[in-house]
């Protein structure tokens, strides 16, 4: 069997090319294939290329590698197209977050949720469906795999605006059953676990001990309130001191959860991801927990040292054992290993439009759900209602989604204005969001759907 051709659309970003390489070069079922680096600045590009040829070269070289910048020759005569790519994201991240906050939102975050992922929406909408237009020219039966945030409104532009076929996926759920092994001193292999809701946004709700069958959520419940969760003063000055240092705020952010353990105290409910990204649709996420870290900084510097230590790896002479990673967490690879060879794997969360999958969420939006990939493609699993007060914060965030869209696709500024008036973590007075709104506009113009005013 002839082997695909898979095109990685923004290799040069730090937070996915590195990652998608590894995990091609380590999936047996794809030697043989050709993975075909593409971005449009070719300094990050070459950068890209020398970690991946070295990796390749490291692990027998399974795979034919080559690298472009030029769209045509990017996606003539590919299989599978990967994406994950962002126009100055912390540039533009920062004003998401520092702006609204300015007058008057609460928001925790402002990349998936609150008014500035309106704008990071817009943006993300523009460039990915450049980049669905030339996946149309040039192979348009290729099967394209988003990773592009905010997820969900990215991939309901996808299927509304384009005919590619396409599935958005995160690896929240896998690393939340990571987190939760962890804390219960288990193997996350040991862990069986289902979820749903909207990206950033899901909640378990079975979790099972493979060896024994054993239900897991209410030892999660139990642990979730013992008094280390409360977070004292002390507790709180530690984690604020972790988020100075790279790898010691990676992992305070994991463990420092007050919204979680909020969540799950009061509801009864077990969130996957931890606070920056479940506080991106709750209101009331600032009320919760004295102090909330500052994520743009800190992935910023996240991403800066992880783009220092992947130029000294591509560069160095000295011998790394660069093979023996292993394979990842994200369930990416498994999809086109599944299609391509029509061999049936699991995955933990597809981001899809809802077709019952979620019974009590609008049909059409975009949900997460478990599936199974095999030759035939996706395969949802069908969930059972969520759960309140959640399905209300989701119904909130599916009117969002349609109304954010509808803006991008038809470029019409006065329905983007009403998602930003309309997000629960805006300025509470609509004269204070016309004019983060039109300051956020003059700023990032080129890169927003709209056209020159009249």
């Amino acid at each position: 069997m002839t082997q695909p051709k898979i095109t990685l659309v923004g290799a040069g970003g730090m937070s996915f090319g590195p990652t998608m390489v590894n995990d091609v070069v380590h999936t047996p079922a794809l030697a043989g294939s050709r993975l075909l680096l593409h971005d449009v600045d070719e300094t990050r590009l070459l950068r890209a290329y020398r970690f991946a040829a070295k990796l390749n070269a490291a692990s027998g070289a399974p795979i034919i590698l080559d690298y472009t910048t030029d769209p045509a020759a990017a996606f003539d005569g590919a299989d599978f197209c990967l994406t994950s790519a962002e126009f100055g994201r912390f540039r533009y991240w920062r004003q998401d977050f520092e702006i609204p906050n300015r007058y008057g939102a609460r928001q925790i975050n402002g990349e998936n949720g609150g008014p500035g992922a309106v704008f990071h929406s817009l943006r993300s909408i523009k460039n990915t469906l450049g980049i669905c237009a030339d996946i149309e020219r040039h192979s348009p039966d290729a099967f394209l795999i988003n990773l592009t945030n905010p997820m969900s409104r990215v991939t309901l532009a996808i299927n509304r605006g384009t005919r590619v076929k396409n599935v958005g996926m995160c690896h929240e759920m896998p690393i939340g059953i990571s987190r939760i092994a962890r804390l219960l001193r288990m193997k996350p292999s040991d862990i069986e676990a289902k979820a749903s809701g909207i990206n950033h946004f899901t909640f378990f709700t079975e979790m099972r001990d493979r060896r024994t069958g054993d239900d897991l959520l209410p030892r999660v419940r139990a642990l979730f309130g013992q008094p280390i969760f409360d977070y004292s003063p002390r507790t709180i000055r530690l984690a604020q001191r972790a988020m100075r240092s790279v790898l010691l705020g990676a992992l305070a952010e994991q463990i420092y959860s007050p919204l979680v353990v909020h969540m799950v105290r009061t509801h009864g409910i077990v969130p996957c991801s931890v606070d920056s990204h479940i506080g991106e649709y709750l209101p009331f996420a600032l009320d919760i927990g004295s102090w909330h870290p500052n994520t743009v900084e800190h992935f910023d510097r996240l991403d800066r040292s992880t783009e220092r230590f992947t130029t000294w790896v591509a560069d160095t002479h000295v011998p790394l054992p660069v093979h023996r990673v292993g394979h990842s967490l994200e369930e990416v690879i498994p999809i086109v290993a599944a299609q391509w060879t029509g061999e049936p794997t699991r995955l933990n969360a597809v981001n899809v439009p809802n077709r019952g999958f979620i019974p009590n969420v609008a049909d059409g939006a975009i949900v997460e759900v478990g599936a199974t990939v095999d030759g035939a493609g996706i395969h949802p699993d069908t969930m059972p209602p969520i759960a309140e007060p959640i399905d209300e914060y989701i119904a909130t965030q599916v009117a969002l989604q349609d109304l954010v869209v509808q803006a991008a696709l038809s470029g019409d500024r006065e329905l983007a204005l009403r998602a930003v008036i309309e997000d629960p973590c805006s300025p509470p007075d609509e004269a204070s969001c016309r004019a983060m709104f039109d300051e956020l506009c003059e700023l990032q113009a080129e890169h927003l759907p709209f056209g020159p005013r009249a």
